[in-house]
């Protein structure tokens, strides 16, 4: 989906919206540590990678939403499918986080890109955009050490899928010794 990220825009101060948007979440998962501490940790790598990788501030701020709200239907995907297939994740995720965003006010265009992106964070195929990209990446690494992943999986990602930098890097640092 080729859109211009430099024509939505970002109301407010991004620090505030980004902390309710992490205080939003966390209520959300109440209860559920392993959630919360997986969309965290998402989230740093994705802050981290898109900073790295020179994004705009509104392709960083897009980002890092999205990487706070990526996991937001694996509720409902558990009580509607009981899996948290990604699949799943990516058809019952965007209309949750366009509640939350909503309920935050953001404003459309933003709320649609992120919805976007969560309905996308588990499709690896034609990725052009790079908050899309990073989302991807961050994700993996955080699931490569969750599920203990091979070393050839790893391998396999980084090559077929990985396109940063930064990303490759992390990769690199978090599983050389594997």
């Amino acid at each position: 989906m080729p859109i211009n990220i430099e024509k939505i825009i970002i109301s407010g101060d991004m620090m505030c919206d980004i902390g309710q948007v992490l205080h939003s979440m966390i209520c959300y998962y109440a209860g559920d540590a392993r959630r919360i501490n997986h969309f965290l940790k998402v989230y740093g790598f994705a802050k981290s990678i898109g900073e790295n990788e020179g994004l705009t501030a509104p392709e960083q701020s897009i980002l890092e939403i999205a990487a706070v709200t990526h996991d937001i239907g694996i509720k409902n995907s558990e009580i509607k499918y009981n899996s948290s297939a990604g699949s799943y994740q990516e058809i019952e995720g965007p209309p949750e986080a366009r509640i939350m965003l909503e309920a935050l006010g953001f404003n459309a265009p933003l709320i649609d890109r992120v919805c976007w992106l969560i309905a996308h964070h588990h499709t690896y195929g034609n990725m052009t955009e790079r908050d899309h990209i990073i989302l991807v990446e961050a994700d993996f690494i955080v699931n490569a050490y969750e599920d203990s992943m091979s070393s050839a999986a790893i391998q396999s990602m980084q090559k077929n899928v990985f396109r940063t930098v930064t990303g490759k890097k992390y990769l690199e640092l978090l599983y050389a010794q594997r």
